[in-house]
């Protein structure tokens, strides 16, 4: 990616500020990506292409040598065990450009995101739900007696 101080808007901007030989390669990492999660949303967070669907689900970036890949993959065991050669050292993944991309892995990586961030996301629904249940409950034991039946209707 050339050195540039502003900020690219889309992931268009992005992918132009990269030299031609990766561009093919990040249009290719999108396409899957679009493909393997057709709701989630483009944008750009922490100065990288991300994909968010209920929350950020993943984000790849250009470097001299590799493609980045975030975040790492938690609780697939074969996944993880498949995506062991490309592990950086904070967990993060390194694609080689003088390496064949895995597309595959790339959209097995997006599709587990996916399945936790649903997971996450229904987790929260559920406690939501259940603090409003307790909120009711605790707001109608505190409401007199000959009042409750004018509070249901």
């Amino acid at each position: 990616m050339k050195a540039s101080h502003e900020t690219p808007k889309t992931i268009d901007e992005y992918i132009a500020t990269c030299s031609p030989e990766v561009r093919p390669i990040l249009e290719k990492i999108r396409s899957t990506v679009k493909k393997a999660a057709p709701g989630a949303t483009e944008k750009i967070c922490y100065r990288m292409p991300t994909f968010t669907m209920e929350g950020n689900l993943v984000h790849f970036a250009a470097f001299k040598e590799h493609i980045g890949f975030y975040p790492p993959v938690r609780g697939d065991a074969e996944l993880m065990n498949d995506l062991a050669r490309y592990a950086g050292p904070k967990g993060n993944l390194r694609f080689p450009l003088n390496e064949r991309i895995p597309y595959g892995l790339i959209t097995r990586i997006v599709k587990a995101r996916a399945q936790e961030n649903r997971q996450r996301a229904e987790e929260r629904r559920a406690k939501t739900r259940k603090a409003r249940t307790a909120l009711r409950l605790a707001d109608t034991a505190k409401t007199p007696f000959w009042r409750q039946d004018d509070r249901e209707q």
